[in-house]
């Protein structure tokens, strides 16, 4: 029976092709959407795993992930460093990350912070950033730099190796910083997280950068920036290193210790809690503190909030595949049911050969079974096939991963329920074979 039903679609074989590439594209399209959304939902929740809070200049929740996060977009002016040593010395706080943004290399975002990003940031459920070549980031240094492995491994860069940033966010670059180049000091091994496509600065390097954009021309004409004798000049140091410098210093000694360099101003913090059941209370004196106007995101919240915002996209994508489904399985049920009355003769002979009408049933249900069984098979590889291409795409331009991973028990369900519906779709051509074998016989009407 396989074999004869074989020999038959091979004679309608352009025909059988196009019914094949229908479900094929069907499969591909409904398996990749799925595969796009649990790629994107994963990918989203490990860059977040770790962080307790966000918080930024007031702005919408969604905005802020998105920018502090994933490097898509901004948090507006910033937020001032007072701000942030008042957040990190609040008791319900364990870590306090302070974020810069507003850079990019060659597309990818720059990242302003500190050693205690690597400390602290986690991903993938819990699991810390490790290297795969080189240092973190430390006090020596303004000028080092740690890179993501997707930066790293499309530009092939390696410990040691000099970059440039550009002042802007995205593939958009206003100023290119190439009087102020950086050293990449260490190589961020794979997380399948937006960190792969970050590039890691030093607060201090990436404040220099800009110091030196804003800092005005000095006016030749300006009494105080005429040169002094050198005895104005001992009289000055003499009172700058007594008891002004002092007091000053008493007065930063803790904050030095934390910090080597205090940026005035900041985009965002990343903040772990103590204990988790503090947040809400946090989070509301973030929100009400006076001389900042501060949002706390939460980013499981936001998450759910950037899920209901794509919900109608994705049930829009998920109808459209499953469209395209019906539309393959109505093609062949078309197919198979047009060649009928073209093959009355052959039914007729293999009638006369003791062929019984429920044989030559089973022999359209079991070429409806073929078609689909190619279109599923071939629908796989062309899955394979776009997942191979468009994941390093994806990676660079948005830090999704999809993987060319195992399929799992729900895509195979889905595989089964479409191999299921191609058998019934067979049904109609199928009975309407049987009634025409019972009354036929071996006569054959032209």
């Amino acid at each position: 029976m396989l074999g004869f039903s074989l020999r038959s679609l091979w004679n309608r074989r352009f025909v059988a092709g196009l019914t094949v590439l229908a479900i094929s594209l069907s499969v591909a399209l409904i398996l990749g959407v799925e595969r796009l959304r649990d790629g994107a939902r994963d990918s989203f929740a490990n860059s977040a795993s770790g962080i307790d809070l966000i918080v930024a200049p007031r702005g919408n929740s969604v905005q802020i992930l998105m920018a502090t996060v994933f490097g898509v977009g901004g948090t507006g002016t910033g937020m001032t460093w007072d701000s942030f040593e008042w957040l990190e010395d609040r008791p319900e706080v364990a870590w306090a990350v302070p974020i810069q943004m507003g850079d990019n290399h060659r597309g990818y975002p720059v990242i302003g912070t500190d050693a205690s990003y690597f400390e602290h940031f986690r991903h993938s459920g819990g699991q810390p950033l490790s290297l795969a070549a080189g240092t973190f980031l430390s006090g020596d240094g303004a000028d080092a730099a740690v890179v993501g492995a997707e930066v790293a491994a499309r530009f092939d860069y390696a410990p040691g190796a000099v970059i440039v940033n550009a002042h802007g966010s995205g593939e958009v670059s206003f100023d290119l910083h190439d009087d102020a180049p950086f050293t990449i000091s260490g190589v961020l091994a794979p997380t399948g997280t937006a960190v792969d496509r970050m590039v890691f600065v030093t607060l201090e390097g990436f404040d220099a950068l800009h110091a030196e954009e804003d800092a005005p021309a000095a006016d030749p004409l300006d009494p105080a920036a005429m040169p002094t004798d050198d005895h104005d000049d001992h009289d000055d140091h003499g009172g700058h290193d007594g008891h002004d410098d002092h007091e000053d210093h008493g007065e930063h000694e803790g904050t030095e210790a934390k910090h080597s360099h205090e940026p005035d101003r900041i985009n965002a913090v990343y903040v772990g809690l103590i204990d988790r059941t503090n947040v809400l209370g946090l989070q509301r004196a973030i929100n009400e503190r006076p001389s900042d106007a501060l949002s706390a995101v939460l980013p499981a919240v936001a998450l759910t909030e950037l899920w209901g915002i794509t919900g109608t996209a994705e049930r829009a994508m998920r109808l459209m595949a499953w469209a395209v489904a019906l539309a393959g399985m109505i093609g062949m049920v078309v197919m198979l049911s047009a060649t009928l009355d073209t093959r009355r003769r052959e039914f007729a002979i293999l009638r006369s050969v003791g062929a019984t009408p429920t044989r030559i049933f089973a022999l359209i249900v079991a070429e409806a079974a073929i078609l689909t069984a190619a279109g599923l098979i071939l629908g796989l590889v062309l899955l394979t096939v776009a997942t191979f291409v468009t994941d390093p795409i994806l990676s660079a331009r948005f830090g999704l991963r999809l993987g060319l991973n195992v399929f799992g028990a729900r895509e195979m369900a889905t595989l089964f329920v479409i191999f299921c519906a191609g058998l019934l779709a067979s049904l109609i051509p199928a009975v309407r074979v049987y009634r025409m074998t019972l009354a036929d016989g071996l006569s054959v009407r032209l």
